[in-house]
């Protein structure tokens, strides 16, 4: 038996204070309108003082303790399990303030029971914390509170999220690759321009001789990259400075974004993610019963492109006037012909919401292999190009040996 703290008003108007045992919450409730009182607020006598304090034991400060974006996923997963045995959403929050281990879970839990008991709703009191939940997850929490269909809201979500974060995982793991390949074949090539061939033209300066063609370019490139290094790092160092600081500007990110679509490789990659990650987030909104218009606000948001946002933006305006979806999406050109012809298909058919999720599940798996191949071609390219040089190099010190031994006198 729970004890809960009331304040509430009796038939007068005059405001009383109290606690009361109960089961729940609600029976709470029941039990002060039963007594002709009307709440104002019911909270569980201690729960969010006890789960806070709970946490601080073994000294993490307060800063450590604020929930951030990771808890997001854990806290959704947690309430699911505890719905679909059959409890209320608030009787899940209640419990998991008092129960759970993490940290900053255990304090994001017991924040949100604690405005629960002010008599908020669920989404409202979700929104008090931004930077665990973004603008998308409370409007399908504020659906499903409206419908009464919670758990299916909850279901959807931690798909969606379970989905992104595999996503990034393997957009982490394609990536990691080439860039580790990259970076040990400037090492390799560093180390022999700036270390090497040094010591080997000082040999051979005093071994006399002629040299061969091939080391007489090796080392007048090395004498030039020792002068040319410098200025080209604190160039590039300078040039990197200039653009973040441009970047913090609205002009900037717009334009420097608009820049970066148009790179090879790069822009394509920004395209096809901010592709998929619209249809996917568009199909779950309307899945879970949030108007088109809502929905198309919300999924625009998602495109981390700046200057593709923008254009997605006017897209939605388009919709809103009237438009269809597939028209207005083909007018960015960033959407793929077929990608376009099947989202007519669906809008025609009145299946919107299910073509986008068929059609965000195939585009990610054409994402997947479009990735692979990338990885791999920027991974040989580069493991060719460093091989190259390297055996260029080698070539080039020993046909130098060879001309000076050809030309001792024994």
């Amino acid at each position: 038996m729970a004890v809960f703290n009331y304040t509430a008003r009796d038939a007068a108007g005059a405001v009383t204070e109290g606690n009361i045992e109960s089961q729940s919450r609600r029976e709470a409730l029941r039990k002060l309108q039963a007594r002709g009182l009307k709440p104002v607020k019911v909270e569980e006598a201690g729960a969010a003082v006890r789960a806070k304090e709970a946490v601080r034991e073994g000294g993490p400060s307060d800063k450590e303790l604020v929930p951030t974006e990771a808890e997001c996923l854990p806290f959704l997963e947690s309430m699911a399990d505890l719905v679909r045995s059959g409890m209320s959403a608030g009787e899940a929050l209640r419990l998991l303030a008092l129960r759970l281990q993490k940290s900053r879970l255990r304090v994001l839990c017991a924040g949100i029971w604690s405005k629960l008991g002010e008599g908020q709703s669920l989404s409202a009191a979700m929104g008090a914390y931004p930077k665990v939940f973004d603008g998308q997850t409370l409007n399908l929490i504020a659906a499903g509170e409206a419908t009464g269909n919670i758990r299916d809201v909850l279901e959807r979500l931690i798909s969606h999220f379970t989905e992104q974060t595999a996503f990034r995982r393997k957009l982490v793991s394609a990536m990691a690759y080439p860039l580790f390949i990259c970076v040990v074949a400037i090492g390799v090539v560093i180390f022999f321009v700036l270390f090497l061939l040094p010591r080997l033209k000082t040999l051979l300066d005093s071994l006399g001789g002629k040299l061969p063609l091939s080391t007489k370019l090796l080392i007048n490139f090395s004498s030039v990259f020792m002068v040319v290094g410098p200025i080209l790092f604190v160039a590039g160092l300078l040039a990197v400075i200039g653009i973040a600081r441009w970047r913090k500007t609205e002009e900037g990110k717009i334009a420097s974004d608009a820049l970066l679509l148009k790179v090879p490789l790069a822009g394509s990659f920004v395209m096809r993610v901010s592709v998929l990650n619209f249809c996917h987030t568009l199909a779950v909104l309307l899945e879970n019963g949030i108007t088109t218009a809502e929905a198309l606000r919300l999924a625009e948001k998602t495109a981390p492109n700046r200057a593709l946002r923008q254009q997605l933006r006017e897209a939605t305006d388009r919709v809103l006037e009237g438009d269809s979806l597939s028209k207005a999406l083909a007018r960015t050109g960033y959407f793929p012909r077929l990608l376009l012809d099947r989202v007519a298909v669906s809008e025609q058919t009145g299946n919107l919401a299910p073509g986008l999720r068929d059609i965000s599940r195939s585009y990610r798996a054409e994402l997947d292999r479009w990735l692979d191949t990338v990885s791999q071609t920027i991974s040989t390219s580069v493991l060719l190009a460093a091989f190259s040089f390297v055996g260029f190099i080698a070539f080039a010190i020993i046909a130098a040996v060879f001309e000076v031994s050809s030309s001792f006198r024994f």
